[in-house]
């Protein structure tokens, strides 16, 4: 895969951690190396990493092991780890999933230097991706650096990592099939050009890896295997675009603004893969209607005459986040991003009518349909009710509403709020009968 340009080697398969000195030293010959791990990374996986550079006769600096067990992907622990990496030239590696891999990809960037990761559970899908997600001062942001050098996936370990984790990367990449339709929108109305290479990274053989998931929850090392893969190649897709593109639409904006305000359940911070699996039902149902709407017969003229001057929209945004001083910065920065004015907008809505009648049964045949997502996501043990990820159905639709000023990325939120169906979809979801009525 010539476009993934940061990552030069990959061991999949079991045991494939026993190799992790023979990959070190194939990559950076003559350099030390430093494990960074938590505590139970350490002792799952660090061990075994730690030998296997032993025997490879690698010289190691004794690890860094972060024994915070509210460990976050915050800026606290970039400065913490960079502390310690900055006073070698050792080359890290990277023992655990999103938390520890993110970490160690910025701290290794800031040092000008590459690092090596091995993966301890099927969680999410940014092990390979280009990019790290930190929150700074309250913001989740991402910030550019490149993907692990080389990269190793062991499922024996991940099938046997508390079942939450493959929950959460079930989650994550589900989230693909609605994020997948969000593209094939974006690029009809002329937003974003749909990348080939990229999209069949992410999109081939993904059914099959979200085909059982109650053998995932199980603990199914091949099930665990698949589903790993399909997380990697979404990974290596964002690599090859240098975009989150390819993986994430109108769910990851459900859990960006919650990460923004700091969402925990049960005084825990609920993880990602659990929040863009909740976004994923609500993109799902929302895509659905979307389909059931005539659009080849649309008021385009109507629509037109609606849209709102950019000033009437920060007015908007200034009195929908009134006291969110960190969503009206982001709100008004994404926002501006693809604000179109009214010719614009005419243009995105003539190609949305002509295009619509194949549009439709395009997207038909991208989505799993609502029911079937609910259920999968049931049987891997993930939140399949708003509640259980601590958000009330009140909340879920402030933040439904809060979706077309997230990101400057067009997603089916935006075609919906473009074609002036922000209030009837709303109520449709959320009104009396909808599928998170609130009483």
């Amino acid at each position: 895969m010539t476009r993934t340009t940061d990552t030069k080697d990959l061991y999949i398969g079991r045991g494939v951690v026993s190799r992790t000195g023979e990959m070190f030293k194939k990559l950076f010959p003559e350099k030390k190396a430093i494990i960074v791990a938590d505590t139970n990374t350490w002792e799952v996986a660090g061990k075994h990493v730690e030998a296997s550079l032993a025997a490879a006769g690698v010289e190691q600096h004794a690890p860094h092991i972060f024994n915070d067990p509210e460990l976050y992907a915050e800026w606290k622990y970039v400065e913490e780890l960079e502390e310690v990496l900055s006073k070698t030239d050792a080359i890290a590696i990277a023992v655990g999933s999103g938390v520890i891999n993110d970490l160690t990809k910025l701290v290794s960037h800031h040092c000008s230097r590459q690092y090596m990761c091995v993966g301890t559970a099927v969680s999410m899908d940014g092990y390979t991706a280009y990019g790290a997600s930190i929150t700074l001062d309250g913001n989740k942001q991402t910030f550019d650096c490149p993907a692990p050098y080389g990269f190793i996936f062991d499922p024996t370990i991940s099938a046997v990592a508390p079942k939450e984790l493959a929950a959460s990367g079930y989650a994550d990449l589900i989230a693909k099939i609605p994020a997948g339709a969000d593209w094939i929108l974006s690029d009809a109305i002329g937003s974003e050009q749909l990348d080939e290479f990229s999209w069949n990274l992410v999109q081939n053989g993904l059914r099959e890896s979200l085909s059982a998931p109650a053998a995932v929850f199980a603990g199914d090392v091949d099930m665990t295997e698949a589903l790993g893969e399909g997380l990697i190649m979404s990974g290596f897709a964002m690599q090859a675009l240098q975009s989150s593109r390819p993986a994430s639409g109108t769910e990851h904006q459900f859990s960006h603004c919650w990460d923004m305000e700091n969402l925990c359940y049960e005084g825990k911070h609920v993880s990602h893969g659990f929040k863009v699996g909740i976004g994923t039902l609500i993109s799902t149902a929302s895509i659905e209607m979307l389909l059931e709407e005539p659009l080849e017969n649309l008021d385009i003229e109507r629509a037109v005459e609606n849209w709102k001057s950019w000033n009437e929209v920060e007015q908007d945004i200034l009195r929908i986040f009134a006291g969110k001083p960190g969503h009206i910065a982001r709100a008004t920065k994404e926002t501006r991003d693809k604000y179109v004015d009214k010719e614009g907008l005419r243009r995105q809505l003539t190609l949305l009518k002509e295009k619509w009648p194949e549009l439709r049964e395009r997207i038909k045949a991208q989505i799993i349909p609502f029911d079937e997502v609910y259920a999968n996501l049931k049987a891997v043990g993930a939140p399949y009710e708003p509640e259980m990820i601590g958000v009330t159905r009140e909340r879920l639709r402030t933040t439904f509403g809060y979706i077309p000023y997230m990101r400057s990325r067009i997603t089916n939120i935006d075609i919906i709020y473009r074609c002036g169906l922000m209030e009837k979809f709303s109520e449709r979801l959320f009104g009396k009968g909808g599928k998170w009525e609130v009483k």
